[in-house]
């Protein structure tokens, strides 16, 4: 099958994120607690994307933390994005702790006012799959990092 450099950096980033949650997938071994991310994050790109933000993290053993979100990272993408009461769940997360790090990423995107997002990420044996609705515009292909920290 012969795809056009339109077609393809898009498809790339759509297999790449795909790829991420199968590696994921065995992580969600016995003994694993159940954590979920509520955020809220702001962001611009001009070929570099960054953004930031702030959340908290629940898991069902009664745990709770305040967390800040930055991301980073590159490609061919230009936009403006705000997301409002964004949404995610951690798999292979024994302890709390385990949500801080640098998660990778991959992800192609467009949008033009409201508008709705997912991603999956991986960090070691821990993943997280995001899903936000919000506000802006966005069009391209970027590859980089998602940030968690206290």
């Amino acid at each position: 099958m012969n795809l056009s450099s339109r077609h393809a950096s898009p498809l790339f980033a759509i297999v790449a994120a795909a790829a991420l949650m199968v590696v994921a997938m065995p992580a969600s071994a016995a003994g694993s607690v159940d954590c979920k991310l509520t955020f809220n994050l702001s962001g611009w790109s001009v070929f570099y994307k960054t953004g930031s933000g702030s959340g908290t993290v629940r898991c069902d053993n009664g745990q709770s933390m305040a967390v800040r979100i930055r991301t980073k990272g590159g490609g061919l993408t230009f936009g403006k994005t705000r997301i409002d009461n964004g949404r995610g769940e951690f798999s292979g997360v024994r302890r709390i702790e385990d949500v801080l790090g640098t998660y990778v990423t991959a992800e192609a995107h467009a949008g033009a006012g409201k508008s709705a997002k997912a991603q999956a990420m991986v960090k070691g044996d821990v993943a997280l799959a995001l899903a936000g609705k919000g506000e802006g515009w966005d069009i391209g292909v970027a590859f980089g990092k998602f940030v968690i920290s206290r």
